[in-house]
């Protein structure tokens, strides 16, 4: 990993920190960003990008990279570099896991709503601050567990409050996407150990057994946020056609007051709301 190390070192240090909202202030004994400053952009520690500049991490993430090329400004075909001195090869038989600048750039335009962007396995990958202050911060879980096959499945999705009849058609949507997931990537170990996994539950097992295939649409959500009360939103998922990256972006419902609880959420941010249960 010392290549990657390197390559971590100069992308920091050709990048001028006022592009990215620091102020020079003090005099610097280096050009570009401290890794104080890259590691906040990027939402890791300062142990972290010490250990990734210093080669010390065997393996890190696809999610980590992402955020990284993201806080460093780097092009399509450097994150792609990074991605594959990281360990994540290009392959065609892999569920991408890249995102695009365009897309970044799609999601800045959007930033006043919540917005989450996953891969075709429903693997969370990238979310706004204000997805965050919504569902709750999603680093407090293991990078594994950040998938909504396994929240819904598994585990409990984050505050979203379901009917039966909701959660029988979420859930046929979700098995049923898997479903044309495997069919396009039938070799991704990735894919195969997710499946896996979620066969130990056995409401995800009787529905995979159907061989139903599909795409999961837009639905109605009810966020029970503990700080601000019901948040009643629509989601709407765009699918990217090269990368099957799926970006989901939550809108206030019409007719609710959903859009003033969002600016309260965007006011307070994470750090001010009451810890999540």
């Amino acid at each position: 990993m010392e290549q990657l190390g390197a390559a971590l070192r100069a992308w920091r240090d050709r990048l001028d920190p006022a592009t990215v909202g620091f102020a020079h202030g003090a005099p610097r004994r280096v050009p570009g960003l401290r890794r104080a400053e890259l590691a906040t952009l990027a939402g890791i520690s300062v142990e972290y990008v010490v250990r990734l500049e210093q080669g010390r991490v065997a393996t890190p993430s696809a999610q980590v990279c992402s955020a990284l090329a993201r806080a460093l400004r780097l092009s399509d075909d450097e994150h792609a570099h990074l991605l594959r001195m990281a360990g994540h090869a290009a392959d065609p038989s892999r569920v991408p896991r890249m995102i695009p600048g365009s897309l970044y750039r799609i999601v800045d335009q959007l930033a006043a709503n919540p917005l989450a962007i996953y891969d075709a396995t429903w693997q969370l990958l990238y979310w706004n601050p204000l997805f965050a202050a919504t569902f709750g911060d999603p680093t407090v879980r293991a990078v594994a567990d950040r998938n909504v096959l396994v929240w819904q499945f598994l585990g409990e999705l984050p505050r979203i409050r379901q009917t039966a009849a909701e959660q029988a058609a979420f859930e046929e949507s979700l098995v049923a996407d898997l479903r044309a997931t495997t069919s396009r990537y039938p070799g991704d170990p990735d894919l195969a150990a997710l499946v896996s996994r979620l066969r130990h539950s056995p409401r995800f097992g009787a529905l995979w057994s159907r061989r139903a295939v599909g795409g999961h649409q837009s639905a109605h959500k009810r966020v029970h946020h503990p700080d601000v009360g019901e948040i009643a939103l629509d989601s709407d998922i765009l699918a990217t056609q090269d990368t099957n990256l799926r970006l989901v972006v939550y809108t206030p419902r019409p007719g609710t007051d959903a859009r003033g609880r969002l600016e309260l959420l965007a006011a307070i941010g994470v750090q001010g709301m009451a810890p999540q249960g």
